[in-house]
């Protein structure tokens, strides 16, 4: 990689990140492509300022402007959020056709990246959704559970994320990754109400020491945990990478978590969240969402950083 800040997918959890989902005004997918095209020149010049601050940004590119913007072979699993329905809750897609992931230790250096990234955009883009994050103690959400868990590592992390020749006849896709997001608002008053023991049956795991709680077969809901473990028919677990991070103001009465998931294949992230908004037996939803609503939804694919580069030369 030329770059080893640019399309870094495992990048380890920061301190600060900002989600950033933006739309291409129509007719303006050349000057896009452009800024695109240099993203790694934006990104080396503010990471140069600390080096120790590991400034790391990641491209995402979604369904609506793939062909215009980039002019390559359209990765053969991208299409947008398919909305989810189910008896109780509703996963909603949302408008998004580019997404920067930006993360570093400082938020100056993530503040100072969006802010020439923006500048050099102008007028050919519209802000959908800007959240920031923070890392919450030891990497816990608001709810009080250590998140990321059963995140992929060494080798299975890129068997996990990146797009192999098997998975994609393009050659452009191959060592990229498919990338959801959703923003969730939790409603804290009605969590903390709960008994620990209650909340962690609703999770799957010890709240204190994060210690996996047996799998419920018979259970009337399922919990969060068993609900998003995906086994395909061979017997065979598929994993993502969660790089989620809580981000709130008080002052607002706003409380969230910002999901963002990495995978290889697009269809274990949408069996997921299938499983946790229709359930399992169907009409049997997770119940983590009957106290944390998504508002946004929206898919993108990652290039890697020598086809992002690419892009608008």
């Amino acid at each position: 990689m030329s770059n080893p800040q640019v399309q870094a997918i495992d990048g380890p959890l920061t301190s600060t990140a900002t989600f950033l989902v933006l739309t291409v005004a129509p007719g303006s997918e050349a000057a896009v492509a452009a800024v695109l095209g240099n993203v790694s020149a934006l990104s080396k010049n503010v990471a140069i300022r600390d080096a120790g601050a590991g400034l790391s940004v990641t491209v995402g590119i979604g369904s609506r402007v793939w062909d215009g913007v980039t002019k390559l072979p359209r990765p053969s699993e991208l299409h947008p959020f398919k909305e989810l329905k189910g008896a109780t809750h509703t996963a909603p897609s949302t408008p998004g056709d580019l997404l920067f992931h930006i993360r570093a230790e400082r938020r100056d250096m993530v503040y100072e990246f969006e802010r020439i990234l923006l500048d050099q955009l102008g007028d050919a883009v519209k802000v959908q959704d800007e959240t920031t994050g923070f890392r919450y103690f030891d990497a816990r959400d608001l709810l009080g559970f250590i998140d990321g868990t059963a995140n992929p590592i060494g080798q299975a992390l890129d068997e996990s994320v990146l797009v192999t020749a098997e998975d994609d006849a393009s050659a452009h896709a191959v060592g990229g990754s498919y990338v959801t997001t959703q923003k969730y608002l939790h409603n804290l008053g009605s969590w903390a109400k709960l008994k620990t023991e209650d909340q962690e049956a609703v999770i799957g795991r010890t709240k204190i020491d994060n210690v996996e709680l047996a799998d419920q077969a018979d259970a009337d809901q399922k919990p969060h945990k068993q609900l998003a473990t995906i086994v395909d028919d061979k017997g065979v677990e598929h994993d993502i990478l969660r790089d989620n991070m809580p981000f709130g103001a008080p002052g607002q009465g706003e409380y969230g978590t910002y999901f963002i998931g990495y995978s290889r294949k697009l269809w274990v992230t949408e069996e997921m969240l299938r499983r946790m908004f229709i359930g399992v037996p169907e009409g049997k939803h997770d119940r983590i969402l009957d106290f944390s609503t998504p508002v946004t939804g929206s898919v993108f694919f990652v290039p890697t950083a020598a086809v992002l580069n690419s892009i608008g030369s």
